[in-house]
């Protein structure tokens, strides 16, 4: 069956190449101009692939893939940017993009991205929730980082499970308190910290890197 691509792009002239490249390729491509365009878009046609240019006015490719993912969206995006430093990168990321091309790019790299995030996902486990070499699985409730199992307290996997749910993601200290301990939960108001810290130390125990960071005033995220 034929892949359907957004291209949500405002250049002109880069979006009219890549809907030539992906149609001469078998795929049906559809171009809008902007981030309200593309989200109403991808909730419509729910598209195969989404290319988000990452700089669109108004609403930005960054801001219309985080609210895809805070929504529940899982489509593949490939971010389509002008800069290649580091933390450009790294932002398309934390907004939950699957990939990144950096303009300009040829139509060789523009289709093996393409395909690389089409390929049918290999069948995995889905109760075993994997990042970097950190793994949890919900049903047997074990937890491993490298070849080490980690035990943890009921409350430390559940502040866990919520994390690895929301790989990369900015989770507020609200969010986590509402999901984990509970709406009515009315006790200790550094409760999260102090559980954050317990994870730590387990996680960290034999000096591994740290995955749990902090957003100073804001929360948590987990990022590799």
């Amino acid at each position: 069956m034929t892949a359907n691509i957004l291209v949500v792009e405002d250049e002109v002239k880069l979006a009219q190449f890549i809907e030539l490249e992906l149609k001469y390729e078998g795929y049906q491509a559809i171009v809008v101009r902007d981030g309200v365009a593309g989200l109403r878009a991808i909730q419509e046609l729910s598209p195969d692939l989404v290319l988000l240019d990452g700089m669109l006015p108004g609403l930005s490719g960054l801001e219309v893939c985080r609210r895809l993912r805070t929504s529940g969206n899982m489509v593949p995006v490939i971010v389509l940017t002008a800069r290649d430093e580091v933390s450009d990168r790294a932002a398309g990321l934390d907004a939950g993009a699957d990939d990144y091309l950096v303009k300009p790019f040829s139509s060789e790299d523009l289709i093996s991205r393409v395909k690389a995030h089409l390929r049918s996902p290999i069948e995995v486990d889905p109760d075993l929730l994997p990042f970097a070499d950190l793994s949890l699985n919900r049903r047997t409730r074990e937890v491993r980082r490298g070849d080490r199992t980690i035990e943890l307290t009921a409350k430390e996997f559940d502040l866990l499970e919520y994390l690895i749910s929301h790989p990369r993601q900015v989770v507020k200290r609200e969010q986590i308190l509402e999901n984990v301990w509970g709406y009515d939960f009315m006790g200790d108001s550094n409760i999260i910290e102090v559980y954050i810290r317990y994870l730590r130390l387990k996680l960290e125990a034999q000096g591994e890197k740290r995955l749990i960071q902090t957003v100073r005033g804001v929360g948590y995220v987990l990022r590799d």
